[in-house]
């Protein structure tokens, strides 16, 4: 469908996502409305309704480059203060609610197949991808949907499903942490941190935390100099190790998926410098902004793809088969958390993990300033790829 920039109009599409992130940048830390939405879903969702509005494709090379060159050096960058020995008293309680989200994807998509069978064609396989997806992120969907003989056009339309329940979800999870509700039966210390920070006459909670700093010219050329490094070398590795071990058995499967990731090895091989070099690292001036800008451009593209029109003409039904399962996982790692009493924090970041990977849960801690947590649901949520891949290959082989 032809849009106001189309898909080939690199510079133009580079202008909108810049422009529109740094708008949404603006407008948290401008007004308080946007503070409590948050620039992040701001992004999102304008992202969204352009797209719908047919000003920008759904597609396009500059997207996929965000995906490649952004995300990375963003997540190596924001990794620059994560000290591996206080990270690791920090993460248990993370580890145990992905797990339990892991099974809430797992049960929405047995209840999903059930109820929708006799109404959406392979839906047995489709079942599979979706619960990779919803365990790994959307890594996983194209690697579990090459397991399965599922027709081209089936899967594009859950791509889309998977995209649009995404972002909406992301939406009600960003606005969880102001509801009186979940506050009353959750303890929340992060956000009280947060709240607890002392905001001058005219400032939001987000121009607060990103007061000006002392950046020099050496801390930015440091900075990215390093990233680019670092990113360069863990994605080469990754390549090598996944080129050169074998997967004649489970156990080695499982150690190429691992170790032939490179976002496992961005986050070891950052995390070593920072544990190893914590004065060097930890004191670069603007990392964490220029790390947090991009995980912006991020949010930008993954509300594009999400095509209203194609899934309430095309498939409808296969929207309300994502919807199911991403109800389901929402409600087992709710009460997982309160039963097993975690943080609220906690929840909304295992669940934002389990249903868009390491790389959106971890944009979420960043937007919510929560600091503490950005290392160790980036580590767990890489977990998501090797178990996702594993649920969805099982999941798909019951149903059929």
């Amino acid at each position: 469908m032809k849009t106001l920039i189309s898909s080939d109009n690199i510079w133009a599409l580079w202008a909108f996502i810049t422009g529109w992130a740094a708008f949404s940048i603006y407008l948290e830390q401008k007004y308080d409305w946007a503070s409590k939405v948050s620039g992040m879903i701001i992004a999102l969702v304008g992202a969204l309704l352009f797209s719908n509005l047919n000003i920008i494709p759904t597609e396009s090379v500059v997207y996929d480059n965000v995906w490649t060159y952004a995300v990375p050096l963003a997540i190596t960058l924001l990794l620059y203060q994560c000290n591996v020995s206080k990270i690791c008293n920090e993460s248990g309680s993370i580890l145990i609610l992905f797990l339990i989200s892991s099974v809430g994807t797992m049960i929405g998509a047995t209840i999903g197949y059930i109820a929708l069978n006799d109404h959406i064609p392979s839906l047995g396989h489709l079942a599979g991808v979706m619960t990779g997806t919803y365990i790994g992120g959307s890594v996983n969907l194209a690697a579990i949907a090459s397991s399965f003989d599922i027709a081209s056009e089936v899967i594009s339309a859950a791509v889309v499903s998977d995209n649009l329940l995404m972002a909406l979800y992301f939406f009600v999870l960003i606005a969880i942490p102001s509801m009186t509700l979940f506050r009353k039966l959750f303890d929340h210390p992060h956000i009280k941190e947060v709240e607890s920070m002392d905001i001058k006459e005219g400032e939001t909670p987000a121009s607060s935390y990103w007061s000006a700093k002392e950046i020099s010219l050496k801390d930015i050329a440091l900075s990215v100099g390093s990233a680019f490094i670092i990113v360069a070398i863990s994605s080469n590795l990754a390549t090598y190790l996944s080129n050169n071990i074998p997967t004649s058995n489970i156990f080695l499967k499982i150690t190429n998926t691992l170790l032939g990731n490179q976002y496992l090895i961005i986050t070891t091989l950052t995390m070593t410098c920072a544990t190893l070099k914590p004065d060097f690292f930890g004191k670069l001036g603007g990392a964490q902004e220029i790390g947090t800008f991009l995980i912006y451009l991020f949010f930008v593209v993954i509300g594009a793809p999400a095509s209203i029109v194609s899934i309430f003409f095309k498939s409808p039904l296969l929207l309300v088969f994502c919807l199911i399962i991403v109800s389901s996982n929402m409600i087992v790692t709710f009460l997982g958390a309160k039963m097993f009493k975690f943080n609220l924090e906690d929840a909304i970041l295992a669940s934002n993990a389990c249903i868009g990977g390491p790389t959106t849960a971890a944009a979420m801690a960043v937007s919510k300033s929560w600091s503490k947590l950005i290392a160790p649901i980036m580590l767990i949520g890489t977990l998501g790829y090797v178990i996702g891949n594993y649920c969805g290959i099982l999941i798909g082989n019951l149903f059929t």
